[in-house]
């Protein structure tokens, strides 16, 4: 029954509820999820796989060189009571500047420098591969680079997480490396060619390859303590020794700016999950880029492993999405034969050999901590 009495200010309503009053505060209504674009199934990527193979091959190398030069070493400081063998090149790696000081020297005289020349050709491989491969050396060669990889992936796996500094400090911290190589380059660059080859002939210079093998078995407490506190950073956050401190990687960095190889990204196949940003090591943003051109990629196809979408995402070489795949696979291949090939060439040519007299190192490797540097 409906009961209405038009001499009461209050009216009965039975038959239907009272309507909602109407909020002023606006209530936002769920949208419709965003449509998931369709795309095919990326299969059988290996990158990750093939990089990990070449990183154990190089690291196998470094270590044998290694041994093989403390075993040098150690003959001449026992005065020939050890095991003899021979010195190893393959060690000059380990020094930078001298390569740095002797590439100088080739380029304005045409004369391969007889003292430390291996570091120079090892030096020529690393940016021609920096060139035509981005930083590919600091992912795919470095012993360091590799070690501080599987550091924070240590790290990861049992913290469960890394960590990233936040951009005001990021930034900076970043700008060191390019600091020291600046440092070391204004050095080189200002140094006459006699000055450097009288630098690198006295004894200390002949024995820079000893004195770095003596700061790792003679390290003293404050160099023990900084070594340690850049592992443990390293479990923490990635890359924290290349990332920030490198003054190698910011080398190979500057000329991988030209590299015409980058990681580049189909936004036509790309489905936006973003996995490609989680996975990269240097937190660039592949998911939005269309090419990557940073100093940071190290062309570790990390982003490209974890891309779902088949032609989404890959490493291509040339300055159109349309230019070649550079699968990992002649990643890998074309890394190897450009190292192999410049390192024979120097072997073949009589290049790759530091030759000084048994008499020569038998004096100065038993001393060899009591030379400093040349002021």
């Amino acid at each position: 029954m409906d009961i209405r009495d038009s001499s009461s200010p209050l009216t009965f309503y039975r038959s239907t509820p009272a309507a909602p009053v109407a909020s002023s505060r606006h209530v936002s209504t769920p949208s419709a999820p965003k449509p998931k674009k369709p795309y095919t199934r990326r299969r059988g990527d290996l990158s990750q796989q093939v990089r990990l193979a070449v990183q154990l091959g190089f690291s196998a190398i470094a270590i044998w060189v290694g041994v093989q030069f403390y075993l040098w070493v150690r003959f001449y400081e026992t005065h020939g009571s050890t095991m003899r063998v021979s010195r190893p090149p393959g060690v000059e790696a380990w020094l930078p500047i001298a390569a740095l000081m002797n590439t100088k020297d080739f380029l304005l005289t045409g004369t391969v420098p007889e003292l430390h020349p291996a570091g120079m050709f090892m030096l020529i491989a690393f940016l021609a591969i920096s060139f035509l491969y981005r930083k590919a050396f600091c992912s795919w060669i470095c012993p360091i680079g590799t070690l501080s990889e599987w550091l924070w992936q240590l790290g990861d796996a049992v913290f469960g997480r890394t960590f990233a500094l936040p951009r005001w400090a990021d930034i900076p911290l970043r700008s060191l490396k390019y600091i020291l190589f600046g440092l070391f380059a204004y050095v080189v660059v200002t140094m006459p060619v006699p000055d450097i080859r009288e630098f690198l002939a006295s004894p200390y210079g002949l024995v820079a390859d000893v004195k770095m093998l003596n700061f790792f078995r003679l390290m003293g407490q404050t160099s023990a303590v900084v070594v340690g506190a850049l592992l443990i950073l390293s479990v923490f956050v990635k890359n924290f020794w290349c990332r920030y401190l490198c003054p190698y990687g910011a080398m190979t960095g500057l000329v991988a700016l030209v590299s015409p190889t980058r990681i580049r990204r189909n936004a036509d196949a790309c489905i936006d999950c973003a996995k490609c940003a989680h996975a990269c090591p240097a937190g660039l943003p592949v998911d939005t880029a269309l090419s990557i051109r940073s100093a940071e990629c190290n062309a570790c196809m990390s982003c490209v492993s974890v891309c779902p979408a088949a032609g989404a995402l890959d490493l291509r070489i040339g300055l159109q999405k349309q230019n070649a795949v550079v699968s990992p696979w002649a990643l890998a291949a074309g890394i190897v034969i450009l190292f192999a090939g410049i390192v024979f060439y120097a072997q073949a040519a009589g290049y790759w050999q530091t030759h000084l007299p048994d008499e020569v190192y038998q004096e100065l490797i038993p001393n060899s901590a009591s030379y400093e540097h040349p002021q």
